[in-house]
């Protein structure tokens, strides 16, 4: 693993020297994770990967209550603690001087106090936005974080299956929720990724609805969105959705229209095709069976360390695909107060440019 993280502050360090910048501030816990190996929510103290093209130095700044872990976990060995008294800017000139042109930043992780500070401190210096560098060396995944995602995705297929054998009537979906959420940590995950989607007839209509007291009753929609972090700092992402006893129709005819939409989703990934055209393959199916005003989001997105990241999967993107990202294809059909049907798989782009489903739970419709 130390080789990862060498040759990822490399690959940054030319591209920071190609634009120009001085020095670089990471302060997004998933980025600081990703350049070091150090993995730790700091809250509301300060945290930062410091990359001085100047002096070619990395400093890691931490909260001095997690220094001795940082000492022990992290690839960058000059951890500089900063205790809840001091001022974590002070200490930044201090260590950097004033001699700084461009500073690089994520803009979409510094705050505006943040910023304000660095101005302070550094009044004379250009901040640049450096996010779309580590987003683009982020994007494509390399075989060890591949093993990684499976890992993750493998557990969280073992607790689908334990769990849902658990289902019995009278439960609630905070009470699945919960023996969910023990069965993740039983078989080896640090947590949830996410907030575990456990939603029942008429609430499955919310795509991102919260669990609740809602006792489950014959005939109801089931669909279950959860993943797994694991400790080596990945995620997983698995949406399912059952019937409670002898299924309509009408849910049948909605839940193989999911299951082919999502199908064509996964047959549409390719490298060298447009990112939209996975959206749109999938989408089309669902148009094409009366069904366009109950999908209004978009068709997958990017994970990894984090459960969201890029590549965003929508029908306008028209990023070209390439061998290393990995996303998911999650269409659905949510009729407010009818219910709802989300089928979710992962998909990685193989070096060959091939799709790769790395998710295996059944997908066919499975009754309760």
């Amino acid at each position: 693993m130390k080789a990862n993280y060498q040759n990822r502050l490399g690959t940054l360090q030319e591209r920071l020297d190609e634009e120009k910048i001085d020095v670089t501030m990471i302060t997004s816990p998933a980025n600081v994770f990703y350049y070091t190996g150090f993995n730790s929510d700091p809250h509301e103290r300060f945290m930062a990967l410091l990359i001085d093209n100047r002096t070619q130095e990395f400093i890691l700044f931490v909260p001095a209550l997690d220094k001795a872990l940082a000492d022990t976990d992290s690839f960058v060995k000059n951890v500089v603690p900063i205790s809840d008294e001091e001022d974590p800017f002070l200490k930044l000139k201090e260590k950097l001087g004033n001699n700084i042109k461009n500073f690089g930043l994520e803009m979409k992780s510094v705050s505006m106090f943040q910023h304000e500070q660095l101005s302070t401190v550094f009044p004379n210096t250009t901040y640049e936005d450096i996010q779309p560098l580590v987003n683009t060396q982020r994007l494509r995944k390399s075989q060890s974080e591949i093993v990684s995602a499976q890992k993750a995705v493998d557990i969280i297929e073992t607790v689908l299956a334990d769990g849902i054998k658990k289902v019995k009537p009278g439960m609630t979906e905070l009470e699945l929720t919960a023996e969910f959420e023990f069965l993740m940590k039983k078989h080896g995950a640090v947590g949830p990724s996410f907030s575990t989607i456990v939603l029942s007839g008429e609430k499955a209509a919310l795509p991102h609805g919260i669990p609740g007291n809602r006792v489950f009753q014959k005939g109801d929609f089931l669909l279950i969105d959860m993943g797994v972090e694991i400790k080596e700092g990945y995620c997983s992402d698995i949406t399912r959705t059952f019937i409670l006893g002898e299924p309509t129709d009408k849910q049948k005819e909605i839940y193989d229209i999911v299951l082919q939409s999502n199908q064509a989703g996964i047959n549409a990934v390719k490298a060298g095709n447009q990112l939209k055209s996975f959206d749109i393959e999938a989408r089309n199916v669902i148009k094409e069976n009366g069904y366009a005003a109950y999908f209004n989001n978009r068709v997958g997105h990017g994970l990894g360390i984090e459960v969201h990241e890029e590549p965003s999967i929508h029908e306008n993107n028209e990023q070209i695909a390439e061998g290393g990202l990995l996303f998911t294809i999650e269409p659905g059909i949510y009729i407010p107060g009818y219910g709802g049907i989300r089928i979710e798989d992962e998909v990685y782009i193989d070096e060959s440019g091939e799709a790769e489903v790395l998710t295996s739970y059944p997908k066919t419709l499975q009754i309760i």
